[in-house]
């Protein structure tokens, strides 16, 4: 019996796939080797019946080797696909997870088109004062339950818990989102992976090297600064995206890959 999760149509996604990339901790460069699962999200553009005609149809495309309610682990892997208005929809909100296939380094890239191009070379044009508010939105909701405070029903990972009386992946995503929201407040930009010296940081905490008391400290600090940044407006960002552009390439971006031209 297959125990694969599987969503959405494959023969609408995987024929009309323009970008995918790995994402999670290995584009992060913060796999540890034998505990991490695979992930990879890619982009597909959905056929014109599906943009045109009055169906309800999915538009995303998700498989995993795990069945429903099972966490993944370590030689699982995890693969979503999204229509590409769903994409650009999600990245213009800043979205942390879906920004990475426009920022993975090449190596990471699985596959890419040169519609998949276009999309990564317009990667800056999501980035936004806006993006850096979800990424801190993203860190708070890691934060708390890396402090065991979060009311939410998320996956418990006892193994971590008895073994450094903390949830320490919770703790490495919290504070990967705090640098990553300062870079792209700082510098209005998205390194992948992370800088050597901050990479060996996270790595540490996911190790459980540093109690968690220093590392919700230095997430606080961290996030201090980047509101000083937004607030003083010492950020090179926008406030948001440029939507007009955005959407003149997606509208230009079906067309051809329809033939519509």
């Amino acid at each position: 019996m297959n125990a694969n999760v599987e969503y959405g149509d494959p023969d609408v996604a995987l024929p009309n796939e323009i970008l995918r990339s790995v994402v999670g901790s290995g584009v992060h460069g913060i796999a540890i080797a034998g505990t991490d699962d695979h992930d990879e999200m890619g982009v597909y553009v959905e056929p014109p019946e599906y943009r045109l005609g009055v169906r309800d149809r999915r538009d995303d495309y998700i498989w995993r080797t795990q069945p429903e309610g099972v966490r993944s682990g370590h030689g699982d892997t995890d693969l979503v696909l999204y229509s590409l208005r769903k994409y650009l929809r999600l990245a213009i909100k800043g979205n942390p997870t879906v920004m990475l296939p426009l920022f993975a380094p090449p190596e990471s890239v699985v596959l890419t088109t040169p519609l998949g191009d276009e999309l990564r070379d317009m990667r800056m044009a999501f980035l936004s004062q806006a993006a850096v508010e979800r990424f801190l939105g993203y860190m708070h909701s890691q934060h708390e339950r890396m402090l065991g405070q979060s009311k939410r029903n998320v996956p418990n990972r006892p193994e971590l818990i008895a073994k450094y009386g903390w949830d320490v992946k919770y703790g490495s995503h919290a504070l990967r989102l705090a640098y990553q929201g300062h870079e792209i407040a700082r510098d209005g930009r998205l390194t992948l992976p992370l800088p050597d010296a901050q990479r060996e940081r996270v790595l540490a905490v996911k190790r459980g090297e540093i109690p968690r008391a220093e590392v919700s400290a230095e997430i606080a600090a961290i996030e201090a600064e980047v509101r000083e940044l937004l607030d003083t407006g010492a950020t090179p960002l926008p406030e948001r995206v440029d939507l007009d552009v955005i959407n003149a390439w997606s509208v230009d971006a079906h067309r051809r890959h329809w033939g519509w031209v």
